[in-house]
């Protein structure tokens, strides 16, 4: 994991995130106590946990984005999930506990990609050498003599091979590769229940199932990759990685827990009311610090930081339970996005909606751009259809923006050398209609 000062964490989110600082740095806060967990003694360092999150605010203002760009930045392990997926145990569902198996195998992907590039130049070696033998098959010799000679001349033939083959002269020539596949019998996964499966059982039943050789016909080109990962595959100790992603996902995973407000109990004492407070009951124990039961070994959340999201409408954090609350101490606050904050998407983060499409519409030849009054109407008219109708954030965004551009990226691929300005009027002619329709902008905006 990087180590980043608060500062430069939250400079980092800012490249990407428009606004809500008290979010940034509260999240910057808690990456930089991690560091500083691991500087205190061994004693204490066991005692220090994670000072979890809890954001509070409306749909599309930041909330998912500032997690998983946080995640990104420091090279954790991360996964999104909505606490509305999970059921109390003994209902039929996915289980709490299974997050941290999903956590966990994110980190071995992490870990595993990293290991695989470590070892590159000796898979990339085998590889060469195996793509060798299946342009060029051994061939046994009669003689000494004869033998010495022809694996002379075999040699220079297989370098001069090796030449073409670099070149990338073989790259369309289906050769034939045996690889291994996993293949269920027929009717193990409909013995337990078919398509309502467990997505953990279903994961753990493939796993388990022999590797079975099957033959397959590919381009070199293809073939290359399916060797490569073959070959890093061996070079690289199994046990090793799980060793190491069970330790980077104990000391730096996160974990984003979505719509964490629908958890909260109205009173019922029957139905979804009941499921919903058993959710809570069993989530408890995992942010509080348990050992979870994985295929690759036992885990430990003591460390895990959780970021708990939710737009808390029709509830507040009260209604969940007193202890649940208590393990998200820090809460705060995201804002409505208003028609400044609408401008500054558009224009300033480094992945800027005018920016992709501009860049989109450029890879067909067209040059694109949008006068400073088109990306202002643009914002405009974004703030007042989340005004007048139900509030989607910056969402809203994406489906002004591909409205606006319609009609230039289904013809783009023949205006190849084109200038395109979308001035205000065009946004405005684009869209004044809808938006005049409160109804209608509620079904195409």
């Amino acid at each position: 994991m990087k180590n980043l000062v608060p500062k430069e964490t939250v400079a980092a989110l800012d490249r990407y995130i428009v606004g809500q600082d008290d979010a940034k740095r509260a999240v910057a806060v808690a990456i930089r106590n991690r560091w500083r967990r691991q500087q205190l003694p061994e004693g204490m360092r066991d005692e220090v946990g994670p000072k979890n999150i809890m954001m509070i605010g409306p749909t599309g203002v930041g909330k998912t984005e500032i997690a998983r760009r946080l995640a990104s930045l420091v090279e954790a392990p991360f996964v999104k999930v909505e606490a509305t997926k999970y059921t109390e145990v003994g209902y039929h569902g996915r289980d709490v506990e299974s997050m941290i198996r999903d956590l966990l195998d994110r980190a071995i992907d992490m870990v595993r990609a990293e290991m695989a590039e470590v070892v590159r130049i000796e898979a990339e070696r085998l590889t060469e050498e195996q793509l060798l033998d299946t342009l060029m098959p051994p061939t046994e010799s009669t003689t000494t003599d004869v033998g010495d000679e022809a694996a002379d001349r075999r040699h220079r033939s297989r370098e001069k091979m090796r030449v073409r083959l670099r070149e990338g002269e073989f790259e369309d020539r289906v050769v034939e590769l045996t690889v291994s596949q996993r293949s269920a019998p027929p009717g193990m996964f409909a013995t337990f229940g078919g398509d309502g499966i467990d997505p953990d059982m279903q994961n753990f039943l493939e796993r388990i199932v022999p590797s079975q050789p099957k033959s397959r016909r590919v381009p070199i080109r293809e073939a290359r990759k399916i060797i490569l990962d073959e070959q890093s595959d061996k070079l690289i100790d199994p046990e090793k990685v799980n060793e190491m992603a069970i330790q980077r996902t104990e000391s730096g995973g996160i974990i984003f827990l979505d719509e964490l407000d629908k958890l909260g109990a109205t009173g019922g004492a029957h139905g979804p009311d009941v499921s919903r407070q058993g959710v809570q009951r069993d989530l408890l124990p995992i942010v509080e610090g348990s050992t979870v039961s994985t295929r690759h070994g036992q885990l430990r959340t003591d460390h895990i930081l959780f970021i708990a999201a939710g737009a808390f409408h029709g509830s507040k954090p009260a209604d969940l339970m007193p202890e649940l609350q208590g393990r998200f101490p820090i809460r705060v606050e995201l804002a409505d996005l208003t028609r400044e904050d609408f401008l500054r998407i558009l224009t300033e983060p480094e992945n800027a909606l005018t920016k992709q499409q501009i860049a989109l519409i450029g890879t067909e030849g067209v040059k694109l751009s949008f006068t400073p009054g088109a990306v202002e109407a643009m914002a405009e008219i974004a703030a007042q259809v989340n005004q007048s109708s139900q509030s989607i954030g910056a969402r809203r965004l994406y489906t002004i923006m591909e409205r606006v551009t319609e009609s230039l990226s289904f013809d783009a691929s023949e205006r190849s050398g084109d200038s395109v300005e979308i001035t205000e009027a065009y946004v405005r002619d684009r869209l004044t209609e809808i938006t005049a329709d409160e109804d209608l902008s509620r079904f195409i905006l």
